[in-house]
């Protein structure tokens, strides 16, 4: 098979829920190719936006995740420095390059807005100035599963998701864990239309979490 695409799953973390109030706090980037095969891998943790404020019901939440806050919150870097050296790497894979997550609306979101504020560019390609470093609309995992299973309850984000299926990567929430279970996951989904994994029966339990 030719590697003509590359998909960058990302994962990100917040202290709040609105991009244009709260702060991206780490986000991570697994890059799978149209093969399945998964490659390299991106982590940073960013600092907070000095006009923006958490939000109380995000970190009161945080405070029941200790591990992960701690993941989350340690050694910041500057956002600028970040999503532009992010950036350069994304830019670095030849062919096509599609921004994924799970969901696109959350995670691409955030990541849209720090890149058009740092980096000048966006997780969508448009007839915009600036970068140009990923191509297309971006994937939505749970709309790509529907699809191909032919099932919409997949659309619902809280569908539980077998174990295996996310190469038994614990959602931790730390980004660079949760990010590498999703990669797992559309790699599987990739090799199923690639013909190279068996379309499984009972892909999902339909069991929310």
């Amino acid at each position: 098979m030719t590697i003509k695409t590359h998909y960058f799953v990302t994962d990100i973390e917040t202290d709040g829920p609105a991009p244009s109030e709260n702060s991206m706090l780490s986000f991570a980037t697994v890059a799978v190719r149209n093969d399945g095969e998964i490659s390299e891998e991106f982590e940073a943790v960013l600092e907070p936006i000095d006009d923006r404020k958490p939000d109380p019901k995000t970190l009161a939440w945080w405070h029941t995740q200790p591990e992960a806050w701690a993941a989350t919150t340690l050694n910041p870097r500057n956002p600028k420095e970040v999503m532009n050296t992010f950036a350069d790497w994304v830019e670095d894979f030849e062919g096509d390059r599609i921004f994924a997550a799970r969901p696109l609306i959350f995670d691409g979101g955030w990541m849209d807005t720090y890149l058009h504020k740092f980096a000048k560019s966006r997780v969508c390609d448009g007839p915009y100035s600036g970068r140009h470093i990923f191509n297309g609309g971006g994937l939505d995992i749970p709309s790509f599963i529907a699809g191909l299973f032919a099932n919409m309850k997949h659309v619902d984000n809280g569908v539980r998701i077998p174990d295996d299926w996310l190469g038994f990567n614990e959602h931790t929430h730390r980004a660079i864990d949760d990010a590498r279970g999703y990669a797992n996951l559309l790699s599987r989904l990739l090799k199923i239309v690639a013909g190279t994994q068996t379309h499984p029966d009972d892909f999902f339990t339909g069991v929310t979490t």
